[in-house]
């Protein structure tokens, strides 16, 4: 079975011939990205800059989720251009491709698993606030204890049960999609799940750490609907 597996991956690299570091066959695209995966990122935190519709308080711990942030807004630009891609020759042309479709679906993988550490560093997650608000500052800060625990639990839990299966089984053998293109997502996107888990949950606790010498904030009121703006969008959509 390692055979085979290792066969169908030297089939499949550009170099073939470089061994491996967990399976399979690392070729010079794989290497050059391990090198340079660290510089960017080293990079692209040092250089982040915060915009203005962003949670106005941040810490140095929170640039890597900021960065993190840039690159699924780059994806989703470069999601959205495969897509256009796929449907000029599909429709115009009449000669779709193999890898558009599966390609999307693995950049969308990332971009769901990664906007959701960015969510959290971002404190826009739904919360309800009817019984949080009413609450005294102790049992607030408990509240706040306990969900965080329960993130942290959530993340142990996964990650212990479910390791030897994901990167022992997924990633060691470089599982891959099964299809023409046949993209290794099951190898990636698995492992970044137990990867991401475990970020959402440092972040939490990151979170956690900011936030408590600071005043609750209440719910804000509701935004006062202008009349003006209303009977312009109503006007825009034909409403009578």
């Amino acid at each position: 079975m390692t055979a085979q597996i290792t066969e169908l991956h030297e089939r499949k690299d550009v170099s073939s011939g470089m061994s491996g570091l967990f399976g399979g066959t690392m070729d010079f695209i794989d290497w050059a990205a391990l090198l340079l995966l660290p510089v960017l990122l080293v990079v692209g935190m040092r250089s982040v800059v915060h915009a203005q519709m962003e949670y106005a308080d941040y810490t140095r711990f929170d640039y890597f989720a900021l960065f993190i942030g840039r690159v699924v807004m780059l994806l989703i630009i470069i999601m959205t251009l495969v897509m256009l891609y796929e449907v000029f020759l599909r429709y115009v042309i009449e000669a779709p491709t193999k890898w558009a479709n599966e390609l999307t679906l693995w950049i969308a993988g990332f971009v769901f698993l990664l906007s959701g550490l960015y969510a959290m560093q971002q404190r826009c997650h739904i919360r309800i606030f009817i019984l949080y608000d009413i609450l005294p500052r102790p049992l607030r800060h408990a509240c706040d204890i306990i969900s965080v625990a329960l993130i942290c639990l959530f993340a142990f839990l996964l990650v212990f049960g479910s390791y030897n299966q994901v990167f022992g089984i997924k990633f060691h053998r470089w599982e891959m999609f099964g299809t023409a293109f046949d993209p290794p997502i099951p190898a990636t996107i698995q492992p970044m799940i137990l990867i991401v888990v475990v970020l959402v949950a440092l972040q939490s606790v990151a979170n956690l750490i900011a936030d408590w010498n600071k005043q609750p904030a209440e719910m804000e009121e509701p935004d006062i609907i202008d009349e003006e703006e209303l009977e312009a969008i109503k006007k825009s959509v034909g409403a009578k």
